[in-house]
């Protein structure tokens, strides 16, 4: 899941004109009945069933209680921040514009309302990307992934009260650092309450490091290609946005993060909560940096957090992130079978729909181990026989018993794009070949390739032909160049939105789906403004003042800084310390200790949040200074701006 913030909502976001729907539903018809032709795929080559019948819908109906009705939550402005009902098309057999067994995953995870896992286990589905568990303690709920926003949040335990009673709230269980299993805590805990209270908050080792960095350093980048993965410019219809493997998309609420009271820092250990016991395990390097499963001994039931769900997980995320460990991921899954094996008649998780029965879920467990060690170790062999990771995509194939496994099937992560992730952990962007080793950047490369294939027209008459043979990655490959080399190029923009569109809807995998589909929007419409935001007070004020100096660091516009020279302190007295910063070089470079810096320019003495005020553009306020303010000026003249709505399919 992303641990990046949700889409703000926008008047524009999410939303197209009359017009501009029509023209997209048109486009995407024309291209369906090439898209089915094109994938072999698409008549699912895993057949009707999964081997146990109907199984998969029977368990994701299973405990059903009540739908949240109608489906929609609406922040405290009437803004909708989530709408359920929007997948309402998602009935009957697949469409042609649409995988058929992405259809199937899709109809699978649009099931929402409160569900009886069992005894004093409830869980919240299809009100956000994830889902959020609730467990019934001596006097109270036990909250486990609050969803991403407080809005979704609320919306969810008002539903669980209304079934269940006005229990309080007596403990918090982030079971990762991604947002969507933090972001909501505003909407289960009181406002205003700060991880000090008497409501305990469980975090695996590390939850705050992770939980912030992701967002600041290459945050915008990551944001905006979020939009992208999961779609959220599209429209929700069967030839547009129909899901994102891991649940529908996300909410656009506001986001929280309330520090944890308790850390869990080892396998083995145990915690009581409100009367429940929990026994957790430790799996960091997985799904998340800081990640952790846990055991309900009590109540015969295991929570794997994002360890083991209904697909296929991402190694190497396609919005941008640093490449998982496969390796680790296996042994840990492996671990889970020696720990809970015996122990739970039920499985569930922070995304999808419970597992039942000690036998299944001991098979759900070592079917995901084996998938993400046949993808690790496979990749190393083929690395070591001398292919690149692009070879390696496409010639490894998942073994039949695994890959007829409707869990193992690539709805979120894939095959292809994993193997690369893989590829690039061990031996990174370079393989090897020094015709790889200086080329030129995409729009210089694309220019000497038209000239090359005689021309802009000549290139897209090639690429239609290619098209028209149903090659369609090499028509894209052709069709980019054409846009790079000239983008005003109507034609060459049309035509590659045609087989982005053709692409995508033949996918089986739901953000592959909606990269291709987006790529035709931005094609067809232009670069519209980015529809995620990393704003948020609460993620803010959990960044330490050296992340907050680093997130300057990287923005500082290293040419307009080569010939200045300036060195100021920044002193926090509620903290007892005094950060020296140093910028020389074009670079920003600092330490921290107790004293003053004799050498130092200019002295800012404040606190945390004025030191986000002046960080924000809001001036200095009432820090106090001492010393030359103009070389703050200085500094601040040369940090740069992120651009949060870069171009992504033109240059």
């Amino acid at each position: 899941p992303p641990p990046l913030p949700p889409p703000r909502p926008t008047a524009k976001f999410g939303r197209m004109t009359p017009l501009n729907r029509r023209t997209f539903i048109a486009a995407a018809a024309g291209a369906a009945a090439a898209a089915v032709a094109m994938n072999p795929q698409t008549a699912s080559a895993i057949g009707d069933h999964d081997g146990h019948g109907d199984g998969d819908f029977a368990d994701a109906g299973k405990g059903f209680i009540a739908a949240l009705t109608p489906g929609v939550v609406k922040n405290a402005k009437g803004q909708v921040v989530w709408d359920a009902d929007a997948y309402r098309f998602l009935k009957g057999d697949a469409p042609k514009t649409a995988h058929k067994s992405l259809w199937r995953q899709s109809q699978l995870v649009s099931k929402q309302g409160l569900f009886k896992v069992t005894d004093r286990i409830y869980q919240v589905r299809g009100l956000d990307l994830s889902n959020m568990t609730l467990i019934e303690g001596d006097t109270g709920v036990i909250v486990i992934d609050p969803l991403i926003s407080a809005e979704t949040a609320t919306a969810a335990l008002k539903l669980y009260r209304t079934h269940r009673g006005n229990r309080k709230v007596t403990g918090l269980i982030y079971t990762h650092p991604h947002v969507d299993h933090f972001g909501g805590c505003r909407g289960v805990l009181p406002d205003g309450s700060d991880g000090t209270g008497d409501v305990p908050i469980l975090a695996p080792e590390g939850f705050m490091e992770h939980a912030v960095s992701e967002n600041v350093y290459a945050g915008t980048a990551m944001q905006r290609r979020s939009g992208y993965m999961y779609g959220a410019q599209l429209p929700k219809s069967a030839a547009g946005q129909i899901g994102c493997g891991l649940g529908q998309t996300v909410s656009l609420g506001s986001i929280g993060l309330i520090p944890p009271t308790k850390d869990i820092t080892r396998t083995g250990q145990s915690e009581t909560v409100d009367g429940v016991r929990f026994e957790f395990q430790m799996t960091p390097g997985t799904e998340a940096a800081a990640e952790m499963n846990f055991l309900l001994p009590e109540l015969r039931a295991v929570c794997m957090a994002e360890n083991a769900t209904h697909t296929m997980h991402n190694i190497i995320t396609l919005r941008g992130a640093q490449v998982r460990d496969a390796r680790q991921w296996a042994h840990y899954l492996g671990e889970s079978v020696t720990l809970f094996d015996g122990k739970a008649d039920v499985a569930f998780a922070s995304h999808h729909w419970p597992t039942w029965g000690g036998g299944t879920i001991v098979e759900l467990l070592e079917q995901q181990r084996d998938l993400y060690a046949y993808m690790h170790d496979q990749t190393l062999r083929m690395i070591n026989l001398g292919m690149t990771g692009r070879e390696i995509a496409e010639e490894i194939e998942l073994p039949p018993a695994l890959a007829e496994v409707w869990a193992n099937r690539g709805y979120y992560g894939s095959l292809s794009h994993n193997v690369k992730g893989i590829y690039q952990r061990y031996m990174g962007w370079f393989d090897g070949n020094p015709a790889h080793l200086w080329e030129h950047p995409p729009v210089a490369e694309a220019k000497r390739y038209v000239q090359a294939l005689g021309g802009r027209s000549a290139t897209v008459a090639k690429a239609r032909a290619f098209a028209r043979d149903g090659d369609l990655r090499f028509s894209a490959t052709l069709l980019n160049h054409v846009v790079f080399a000239d983008p005003r190029r109507r034609d060459a923009r049309v035509e590659l939105a045609s087989v982005y569109t053709r692409l995508g809807q033949a996918c089986e995998n739901a953000v592959w789906r909606n990269f291709y589909l987006s790529g035709a929007r931005e094609l067809r419409e232009g670069v519209e403004e980015s529809p995620t935001s990393v704003v948020s007070a609460d993620m803010l004020m959990a960044l330490d003042v050296d992340q907050l100096i680093d997130s300057v660091a990287i923005r500082v516009v290293g040419p307009k800084a080569w010939d200045l020279e300036v060195r100021m302190d920044w002193s926090l007295p509620a903290l007892g310390k005094v950060w020296h910063l140093t910028l020389r070089h074009g670079v920003l470079t600092y330490r921290s200790d107790t004293e003053a810096d004799p050498a130092a320019g200019v002295t800012l003495t404040m606190t945390k949040s004025q030191l986000l005020s002046m960080l924000a553009g809001k001036g200095l306020g009432d820090i106090d200074v001492e010393g030359d303010v103009s070389l703050l000026g200085k500094l601040l003249a040369v940090v740069g701006k992120p651009d949060p709505d870069f171009p992504i399919v033109t240059p």
